[in-house]
């Protein structure tokens, strides 16, 4: 089986502005994410993105600028010499859509995702800046991390959630 790094994109990934980020020019990648994750990426783990994206139901953007914004993520990892596995997307807004099992704080994309890529929950880690990450995490017997939006990911912490520790210091917090 195979371990993995899930991850939260707005926030984590790339700087979260307002309530969505609608075009591709007001989307800024956090490059200082990309070095702890090539850590953990030269160890074997995936890198696979997990978000939540309404806007799209509420017409705010489309999926084209979304896989825009996702591909110059990817790049911008490949340039570095990782890779983003998959980028996973919920679309749906519950305020246009109705309810789904996909969208955060459901476990619907993990469970895709380990699926798919026949991935160790208990081998893996879920890094969000909200606790509906975790949440979801969780329910996908995944452990998660909970950072503060924009937060450098931290490799040690990542290492001490995936050996088991329950270590929380005063900017981050392994939620298990």
């Amino acid at each position: 089986m195979n371990k993995a790094v899930f991850l939260d994109r707005d926030g984590v990934l790339n700087h979260e502005m307002n309530d969505y980020i609608t075009k591709v020019e007001d989307f800024s990648i956090l490059e200082y994410q990309i070095e702890p994750l090539k850590r953990l990426y030269d160890e074997g783990f995936m890198l696979i993105i997990i978000t939540n994206q309404g806007g799209i139901a509420q017409n705010r953007y489309t999926e084209e600028t979304l896989a825009e914004m996702h591909d110059l993520l990817k790049l911008k990892f490949e340039e570095q010499g990782a890779k983003i596995t998959h980028a996973y997307y919920c679309k749906h807004h519950p305020t246009v859509s109705g309810d789904c099992d996909c969208r955060k704080p459901k476990s619907g994309m993990l469970l895709e995702a380990i699926a798919t890529y026949d991935i160790d929950p208990e081998l893996s880690v879920m890094i969000g800046d909200k606790p509906r990450d975790v949440e979801a995490a969780n329910g996908a017997g995944v452990r998660g991390i909970l950072i503060a939006p924009d937060e450098q990911i931290d490799y040690n912490l990542v290492k001490s959630v995936l050996a088991g520790n329950k270590f929380q210091n005063s900017t981050a917090g392994a939620l298990n």
